[in-house]
């Protein structure tokens, strides 16, 4: 999972500061992966770190100059404006916040429970899965799926799997049950 705490450094920082930062962090991180901020990249997780004012506004000016650029056709450098954001701390004068509206900068995690609502239905998306994160969607039965596997399968396969898990987890059910009322 992708947060601040994960970042090499990030012990040495004060836990609630980090927590923090973080809760800001998670509404922006995926605009800043998908415009192509490095993230793994040292130098951009020691700036996000050692931010002290300004944090959102950085992002947020980071994301408001991609737009800007690509409306213009110009080359963005992400990781280095980014961090050029943070040290000479750009405001976010710009900023518009129907810019994290882009389909593009939403939570993997969200897009497949959407799209597994609008694939399946609802109702039975909501009887397959029980709840979608960054790693993994978490079935009904209590079973796992890695969320990079589930997209590679595709939706039919992945309520098939479901379906299967569903019905063991019964036919396992069952089976304790008969064993419970068997006379000794």
């Amino acid at each position: 999972m992708l947060c601040l705490k994960s970042f090499s450094r990030a012990s040495l920082f004060d836990e609630f500061e980090i927590e923090i930062k973080e809760e800001i962090f998670s509404q922006y991180k995926y605009a800043l992966i998908y415009i192509g901020v490095d993230l793994t990249r040292e130098d951009v997780q020691e700036a996000l770190l050692n931010c002290i004012e300004g944090f959102e506004d950085a992002m947020r000016a980071t994301i408001a100059y991609w737009y800007w650029l690509t409306e213009n056709s110009q080359p963005f450098y992400a990781s280095a404006s980014l961090i050029q954001a943070i040290s000479q701390r750009w405001d976010s004068r710009y900023w518009k916040d129907e810019y994290l509206d882009n389909p593009n900068f939403k939570n993997p995690s969200q897009v497949f429970w959407e799209e597994a609502g609008r694939v399946w239905g609802q109702d039975s998306r909501n009887q397959i899965i029980a709840d979608v994160t960054e790693e993994y969607i978490l079935l009904r039965t209590g079973k796992t799926l890695s969320l990079a596997v589930a997209t590679r399968w595709g939706w039919e396969r992945v309520r098939e799997y479901a379906r299967s898990q569903q019905l063991e987890a019964e036919e396992q059910l069952s089976v304790r049950s008969r064993l419970r009322n068997a006379p000794d």
